[in-house]
């Protein structure tokens, strides 16, 4: 089964909500983790079910990235906020490096994000 990971930056989590609305059928196809607030507003929003891990800044990032480095993740959506500094940036590029390393496929924005989703529906 396909395991990707939904997270957003705060200024980002509405368009993920609305992107995941949109995309219910086919996520509800893969397994789904993502950090905190954003699985739990995900859930509150949806009918998907979303392992949550800690929230960003309080090592959910990391926690992510964990998955990546032990080949338990498939794909990553974090859309991210480019304009606004975030305390746990370390973290941020820690996650996106390890991506990079394990040549997982990330999306970073809306665009991507579709791409991404595209992509692993026909893989399927």
């Amino acid at each position: 089964m396909t395991r990707l990971a939904l997270i957003a930056h705060d200024e980002k989590k509405d368009d993920l909500i609305e992107f995941v609305q949109e995309r219910e059928a086919q996520l509800g196809d893969y397994e789904l983790i993502g950090t905190g607030t954003t699985s739990g507003r995900l859930m509150d929003e949806t009918d998907l079910e979303i392992e949550p891990q800690a929230s960003g800044p309080l090592g959910g990032d990391l926690m992510i990235g964990a998955e990546v480095a032990e080949g338990r993740l498939d794909a990553l959506v974090f859309l991210r906020d480019p304009l606004t500094a975030q305390p746990h940036e370390p973290d941020v590029s820690a996650l996106l490096r390890i991506c990079d390393v394990h040549d997982v496929p990330l999306a970073t924005n809306l665009a991507s994000a579709r791409y991404l989703l595209e992509g692993l529906s026909s893989d399927g």
